[in-house]
């Protein structure tokens, strides 16, 4: 048995700002904006490269030449346990997240159509009533409250329930495994088990929809026939979970961002319309995938001076990118006037995150009730005492005490 993995080499550590990614990104982006990073698995260590400008990473991320699927790359979070060996193998049937090519694009075209900027809309008027109820209920717990566990992950499961057909119970039953999946601490058994039993709450559903179709979004997968058992299960994984952890923690740091930013707050109490754009600007601003997104190349290419060889992980730093100054101007202010069109923290390139209309209207519509409804929202805590997630795969917060009396 080995000792225990570290992570690759590539900045953690963050300053005084809690919104801002490492300081490391900023040096590294000037002067060495694709740089050698070693990935310490077992049995070898493997050489890559980490790059941090916004030109390079969303020229890779529309590259064919660079690969997303799951066997060629090596892992950016090394399991916080010890391995014998490491060995990365292909995602499984309906885990497109994994694929390229038209394996991946097989899953999108059936996922697609769900999750369009219309079937958004539609959902918007019940995504109003489920954030609003959420309100109600933390207004009648009382303050202090935290926004995390009280408003934020309330919304975030709510809405996947009511758009995927999800019974609420078993979205209350994953959240918790999910959150200690991508908190990224977890022994080997741990990490077994939260599998396990994200499987044995998914599966049943996915059978009931085989043997009872339904008019919801997995009986229409379902009604299409192209798809196995395996296969559904899988992609429940994908769509369930995937708003599971990143919504809410987008939802709280937002927050968190806008109550320590007062003048930018103020701008959209007396202009909502800002909405829009401010959610596209926290997005920008917060970037919360801090492990990035990694590709592996199929063949030698040539890319800012550097040779990245056939083999070899690139991992691509979304929270540096987005703070690129030759793309935006004064790029560790939060501005809500901002129009970011060209941030990457939804990806670029065909695996774009399928969800991001959904995600621009949960921030938009919660947000802006959040604020509304609460005119004297304020911390309840000191903001250098908030508990960050700094290691987790998605940067937010832990808890955020919030008060409004």
């Amino acid at each position: 048995m080995t000792s225990r993995p570290e992570p690759p080499v590539i900045p953690s550590e963050r300053g005084k700002c809690p919104f801002d990614p490492p300081s490391e990104y900023a040096r590294l982006r000037e002067e060495e904006p694709i740089s050698p990073i070693t990935f310490r698995l077992a049995p070898k260590d493997t050489q890559g490269w980490l790059v941090t400008n916004h030109q390079h990473v969303r020229q890779i991320l529309a590259d064919e030449r660079f690969s997303h699927r799951n066997e060629l790359l090596a892992t950016v979070a090394a399991p916080p346990f010890p391995m014998t060996e490491y060995a990365p193998q292909p995602a499984a049937p309906g885990f497109f997240a994994k694929m390229d090519g038209a394996d991946h694009a097989k899953y999108r075209r059936l996922l697609a159509g769900h999750f369009t900027v219309r079937r958004i809309q539609q959902h918007e008027p019940e995504l109003s009533q489920i954030v609003d109820e959420a309100l109600d209920e933390m207004a009648a717990s009382g303050s202090p409250a935290d926004l995390q566990s009280s408003f934020s992950e309330v919304v975030a499961a709510r809405s996947v329930c009511s758009l995927l057909g999800v019974a609420p119970d078993l979205v209350s039953d994953m959240s918790e495994h999910f959150g200690a999946m991508m908190t990224l601490r977890y022994t080997l058994e741990e990490f077994i088990h939260h599998m396990e039993s994200i499987d044995a709450i998914l599966r049943p559903m996915v059978q009931q929809r085989m043997a009872e179709p339904a008019d919801d979004f997995f009986g229409r997968l379902v009604a299409t026939g192209e798809l196995t058992e395996e296969e559904l299960v899988n992609l429940a994984v994908l769509t369930v979970g995937g708003s599971l952890d990143t919504t809410p923690n987008m939802l709280s740091l937002g927050t968190f961002a806008l109550l320590e930013h007062p003048d930018e707050l103020a701008q959209l109490r007396a202009r909502p319309e800002l909405y829009d754009t401010a959610v596209d600007e926290l997005l920008r601003y917060l970037t919360i995938s801090q492990l990035g997104s990694s590709r592996c190349a199929l063949e030698d290419v040539e890319i800012g001076g550097r040779t990245i060889k056939a083999g070899q992980t690139v991992v691509l730093s979304l929270p540096a990118a987005n703070r690129d100054p030759d793309v935006f101007a004064d790029p560790d202010r939060l501005d809500v006037t901002r129009l970011p069109r060209k941030h990457l923290a939804l990806g670029f390139g065909e695996h774009q995150c399928l969800g991001q209309h959904l995600a621009r209207a949960t921030l938009r519509i919660g947000l802006r009730r959040l604020f509304e409804r609460f005119p004297a929202l304020r911390l309840a805590q000191p903001a250098d005492q908030v508990p960050l997630r700094d290691r987790a795969m998605h940067f937010g917060v832990d808890r955020l005490l919030v008060d409004w009396d």
